[in-house]
């Protein structure tokens, strides 16, 4: 087993707890949040950036190890790639079904 480098260790050690932090902030605002469309950014934005920096976190570790780590380099792009599209898909179904969702129309501008 390699020894990592002391600032390696703690770049990957800060990955994990900001993903940590991350993943905590984006479960409370699911919990706290009042309403659908509030309540969606929890797990859309928050949660992804956390399991993001696990990732990473993981990947660095395992890269040093010896071992190309392409299974959590193609699960964070995935993960960035599909958690927008899916949040724009439950609002759209949300609109869809309660159109009173729908934020009012801007006023004509001043001209």
């Amino acid at each position: 087993m390699n020894a990592m480098p002391t600032w390696l260790d703690i770049a990957i050690s800060l990955l994990l707890l900001l993903g940590a932090a991350f993943a905590l902030i984006g479960s409370w605002g699911l919990f706290k949040l009042s309403d659908f469309l509030r309540r969606l950014h929890g797990p859309t934005k928050a949660s992804t950036l956390g399991v993001g920096c696990v990732l990473i976190a993981s990947m660095l570790y395992f890269s040093l190890q010896g071992t190309i780590s392409l299974h959590e380099l193609l699960i964070t792009m995935f993960l960035f790639l599909t958690a927008p599209v899916s949040a724009h898909m439950l609002v759209k179904a949300a609109m869809r079904q309660s159109p009173d969702l729908r934020p009012p129309e801007p006023d004509e501008p001043r001209s």
